[in-house]
């Protein structure tokens, strides 16, 4: 039995049977023939190994998979005034969206006139950050430390928690007053084990000073924080962090955004409808990217589509949280309890 060889699709090779007789005199042209299948297979075996190194160095390693679809999540109350999404759902607080803990995202509403103050009235935090993006409408804020402020339609706060405040939040007294409609979101972000207990900050992050990158034709982006193109954003942020709101006017647009590798990135549909690979993401949904690689695409399904991308570098930390507080360990959680009740956290 001889031995004859044929490639398979996979560049592979795999023997078929043949009968044939072997004699010394075929002896020399199968040895030559064996010696030019070597080669051969060498060949193609190097151009496959090129082919793959050449894939890796190009776009198919650069682009980012999706990793995990989270679909829109039923709508609560917090407080009276705001309705919200909780969209990360039961990911909420995983590694696997690090740095970023939580989002709560209140779609547009209609409100009417009051004269009462809609909101959520005075509660602690520490361990983290709160930042709050008011899209329609303005949101009032005051802490224990004294900054008191009103943001207004695409601005931005940014308040660093740390060893704790005790804050209250709720729509101003001139939109209580005037009604209309309210639309805003609130993320936290976690802060690395060596800053938990960092002085408290406040950051208002005007419209006016947050900086639009057209990084192609209909498509703007307002850097928060991180850096698109050459525009890095104002957020002041104690790891590496993104925080980009991104409008596209026209459908079928296809956006490319670089983001550093090894970053989590995530994106949140705020209203439209994305394409990210082959899957569709709709509103209020969230596409989870893979870890692995540097620029995110995706596709737009719908003319003004507004997206929020939210990255950065994980803290590979553990997460340990309970109500408002997020520390790393559960005796530190029981501290910050400890501490609030006896009056000692928010100074």
């Amino acid at each position: 039995l001889i031995p004859i060889y044929r490639m398979r699709h996979s560049g592979a090779f795999e023997p078929e049977l043949h009968n044939s007789t072997f004699t010394s005199g075929n002896a020399l042209s199968f040895a030559f023939f064996l010696l030019l299948l070597s080669t051969l297979y060498t060949n193609v075996s190097s151009l496959a190994s090129s082919t793959d190194s050449s894939d890796k160095g190009g776009l198919c390693f650069q682009m980012r998979a999706l990793h995990k679809i989270i679909p829109r999540q039923p709508a609560h109350w917090v407080g009276d005034g705001f309705n919200v999404y909780p969209v990360f759902g039961r990911h909420a607080f995983s590694e696997s969206l690090s740095p970023w803990l939580m989002f709560d995202y209140a779609a547009p509403k209609h409100f009417p006139p009051t004269t009462a103050q809609r909101g959520v009235g005075q509660h602690p935090h520490r361990g983290f950050e709160t930042i709050t993006i008011a899209f329609q409408g303005e949101v009032e804020h005051g802490d224990s430390v004294g900054n008191r402020d009103v943001i207004g339609p695409q601005d931005v706060q940014w308040m660093t928690a740390g060893r704790g405040v005790i804050h209250e939040e709720f729509h101003s007294r001139n939109f209580a007053k005037t009604g209309g409609t309210f639309e805003m979101c609130q993320l936290w972000l976690n802060l690395p084990k060596k800053n938990k207990m960092a002085k408290p900050r406040y950051q208002p992050l005007l419209n006016k000073d947050i900086t639009v990158e057209e990084i192609a034709d209909g498509v703007k982006v307002r850097v928060i924080a991180g850096t698109v193109g050459g525009t890095t954003g104002p957020a002041k942020t104690f790891s590496p962090v993104e925080l980009w709101d991104i409008n596209v006017e026209k459908k079928g647009t296809k956006v490319e955004l670089d983001v550093p590798e090894d970053h989590n990135v995530i994106l949140f549909v705020r209203r439209g409808m994305i394409h990210v690979g082959e899957s569709e993401v709709g509103p209020q949904s969230v596409a989870i990217m893979e870890r692995q690689g540097g620029k995110v695409i995706f596709t737009t399904d719908e003319r003004n589509s507004q997206i929020l991308l939210l990255g950065g570098e994980p803290l590979n930390e553990p997460i340990a949280a309970r109500g408002p507080f997020v520390m790393n360990t559960q005796d530190e959680l029981r501290q910050a309890m400890v501490d609030y009740q006896t009056g000692k956290l928010g100074r």
